[in-house]
């Protein structure tokens, strides 16, 4: 089983990458050809949809960078909080996700919350 700490960190800085093209790669090197994606905000599935949908919030955020939390993990589980805000300042959103590991150690889906967000 692949270390679930390391698939977290792999994880987020998919969500710190700003480069389309290399971000799709890491997605796809590091997601399941059916992996999915769950969210308060959208659902997607595969790798061209998960990194779509990155590339949605790293352009509705810019400048802003994922930071994350503890990672508890068991079998093929982890659960972790995140951050999002400036570097080096407070964050402006915080997310809990639960990411569930397939076989072959890359992810298979991930279920995103919402536990902070900015008021209109």
């Amino acid at each position: 089983m692949t270390d679930l700490q390391q698939l977290a960190e792999r994880y987020i800085a998919t969500w710190n990458e700003a480069d389309a093209d290399v971000r799709r790669k890491l997605v796809g090197d590091l997601w399941s050809e059916d992996g999915e994606y769950t969210d308060p905000l959208m659902a997607v599935t595969g790798p061209d949809a998960i990194s779509a949908a990155i590339g949605a919030a790293r352009a509705q955020f810019p400048g802003l960078v994922f930071t994350l939390g503890t990672v508890d993990a068991h079998h093929n589980l982890a659960r972790f909080t995140w951050d999002l805000g400036p570097a080096g300042a407070e964050a402006l959103i915080v997310g809990f996700d639960v990411l569930v590991a397939d076989a072959e150690g890359r992810v298979a889906s991930v279920l995103g919350f919402l536990d902070r967000v900015p008021t209109a």
